[in-house]
């Protein structure tokens, strides 16, 4: 039997649920490509309330597409196979034994994991990779660097025939060459090539930082592209930040109505960005 003593607890969920309604019903049919990092996907629980997010959004008649990466699990895993790694110019020589123990992990591993956390949350979810259906064709990055490619054409049709089946694709950065080759892909640049091909409402970068800061070290929750780029020339956005800000600027110039870098370590993150009046992280516009 029920029990009818109120809680502060309960009024405040009531409460926000009330608040979301706009929020709801403005992402009614909205297309939102989350980048789920390796360094935000932490332990079972935090994968799980992650999942719940997803499918909650799902519920809600968004259309969530979740691109991820795994760069600790493929560290791990390259050390425990004796596999070396070299770098140049800070970035990894993908070469074809690097190659295939990244789609072991990403694939066999890290994707897998992610639709099943997906399933236990009681939602539908598909894993594929730029491979699949021709998703993503690729061309060499730099030769220099060996396997790593850059999505030069996309073909979303079967993003969106999971969409008309309210299935969760949760893709791999994995894509193709031309003539077959398997190319890795990094992270933030799939999930920004999904967007644009989809020409998404939203693309939520999730890292393990709490979004774009400025030269006093505060987090600065809105920008226009432009100011990213001053920014950057500035050396105020540097380090591994600067591929999360290229990646947005080059996917809002090109159809993806905002991009949000937040901290995806705070739970449900993409809920407090989509369904708050005042979001998570740092939004970036074309202008």
């Amino acid at each position: 039997m029920r029990k009818q003593t109120m809680n502060r607890d309960w009024i405040a969920t009531a409460r926000t649920l009330n608040e979301a309604l706009p929020y709801l019903q403005r992402y009614e049919g909205a297309t939102v490509v989350v980048k789920f990092g390796g360094n935000a996907m932490g332990d079972h629980k935090e994968m799980a309330s992650f999942a719940r997010d997803i499918v909650l959004m799902r519920q809600v008649g968004v259309n969530p597409v979740v691109v991820h990466g795994g760069g600790p699990m493929i560290n791990e895993m390259l050390k425990r196979v004796g596999v070396e790694s070299h770098f140049v110019n800070g970035k990894r020589v993908t070469d074809e034994a690097t190659m295939e123990v990244v789609e072991m992990v990403l694939v066999g591993r890290v994707n897998t994991r992610i639709v099943q956390a997906i399933s236990d949350a009681g939602g539908r979810a598909v894993g594929l990779t730029g491979k699949d259906a021709r998703l993503m064709i690729c061309t060499p990055t730099d030769p220099a660097l060996g396997l790593v490619g850059t999505p030069a054409q996309m073909d979303p049709t079967v993003l969106k025939k999971l969409f008309e089946a309210e299935i969760i694709p949760v893709v791999a950065p994995i894509g193709m060459g031309v003539n077959g080759e398997t190319y890795n892909v990094n992270g933030d640049t799939a999930a920004g090539a999904v967007a644009e091909s989809l020409l998404a409402d939203r693309l939520l970068l999730l890292t393990d930082v709490t979004g774009v800061k400025n030269e006093a070290g505060e987090v600065v929750t809105e920008l226009k592209a432009h100011q990213v780029r001053e920014m950057t020339e500035a050396g105020i956005i540097a380090g591994g930040m600067i591929p999360k800000t290229e990646t947005a600027v080059h996917a809002v110039e090109h159809g993806v109505r905002a991009v949000v870098i937040l901290d995806g370590r705070v739970p449900n993150a993409c809920l407090l960005e989509l369904f708050t009046a005042h979001g998570a992280g740092s939004l970036i516009r074309a202008g």
